[in-house]
């Protein structure tokens, strides 16, 4: 019995020193492909922010600027978001807007506040040359800075073409539980760990591979973006303000007069779903207090860019007419 407590314990021990090698091997590498990535070729215009920078990317030319702002933890937007811009860059002027963390931007380590970001992404489009007013095309959380624009600047958003967007009001009524606030920062120490390197799948969309509107070069470029950037500690933040930062919205009026073309993508297996119905609910509730607003399903998930940009552009230029 003894002896086999004794070989238990070798292996456990064996075991945990495997895991321990295996965990700093990966940080090590991380750290090192780290190094390689920072000196990855821009795309796009910096703005300085007391040595820190958010890109800017633009592209065609047109009397409308359309302002591309991503959702939650798309790492390279300049790359994942290009199937959709360069259908709106062929007749009319786009800027992507790379927050803090995102893409070819600095992790800024402020915090996340609504203003904070607001004020970032107004200052870097003025000073990248595309001055206002804009037409906003965001995508899930980027819903709360377009909306909480539209409040504070209403002079500034022209209307706002909205694709599967979380409402203000949906972040502080579904406020992040604790369990979802431990998952959200547990997942951030692991990517400064390297850890999310052993998960490709995890860390970028498949489905931006598989399609054919980046070179192979820019799908090199997508890769190593994503994975620098993958979780980082203003991503992490940006969730976990959306509480707060969506609040200071909703006790604001809502801005009638902007309009607001929802775009609601819907997935055949969440169809039927509770969480589904009441998406398209809100967004209904939303139009209707609205002087111009309409809202239109879509089949697809919730990177519905990727699977529906044509009808996005055909639907996006019939409603600004």
């Amino acid at each position: 019995m003894r002896k086999m407590l004794k070989v238990s314990k070798n292996i456990f021990f064996i075991f945990i020193a495997i895991i321990i090698f295996i965990a700093i091997a990966v940080f090590i590498y991380h750290n090192y492909q780290k190094g390689k990535e920072s000196s990855l070729i821009r795309e796009g215009t910096t703005v300085d922010f007391n040595n820190k920078g958010i890109n800017v990317y633009t592209e065609g030319s047109g009397e409308d600027t359309y302002v591309f702002m991503s959702g939650s933890g798309i790492a390279a937007p300049v790359y994942e978001l290009k199937g959709l811009y360069s259908k709106f860059a062929k007749e009319n002027k786009i800027a992507v807007i790379e927050r803090a963390g995102y893409g070819y931007s600095d992790v800024f380590h402020d915090g996340r506040d609504i203003d904070t970001i607001l004020e970032q992404s107004r200052r870097s489009l003025m000073e990248s040359g595309n001055k206002p007013p804009y037409f906003l095309v965001p995508h899930s959380i980027s819903g709360i800075e377009a909306i909480y624009w539209a409040q504070k600047y209403p002079s500034e958003v022209k209307g706002i073409i909205a694709l599967d967007i979380g409402l203000p009001h949906q972040y502080v009524t579904h406020k992040m539980g604790m369990v979802d606030s431990l998952t959200v920062r547990g997942v951030n120490i692991l990517t400064k760990m390297g850890l999310h390197r052993l998960f490709p799948s995890a860390v970028y969309n498949p489905e931006v591979i598989r399609q054919s509107f980046l070179s192979d070069y820019e799908k090199e470029m997508y890769k190593a973006l994503s994975y620098k950037q993958f979780f980082n500690d203003d991503m992490e933040q940006e969730l976990l303000q959306s509480y707060s930062n969506g609040k200071k919205s909703v006790n604001l009026p809502i801005p009638i007069g902007t309009p607001i073309l929802f775009l609601d993508a819907i997935a055949d297996e969440n169809k039927d779903s509770k969480y589904t119905k009441q998406k398209n609910e809100d967004y209904e509730n939303f139009a209707q207090k609205l002087l111009k607003a309409d809202v239109i399903k879509l089949k697809g998930t919730h990177s519905i860019y990727l699977y529906a940009p044509d009808e996005i552009y055909d639907l996006a230029m019939e409603f600004i007419k």
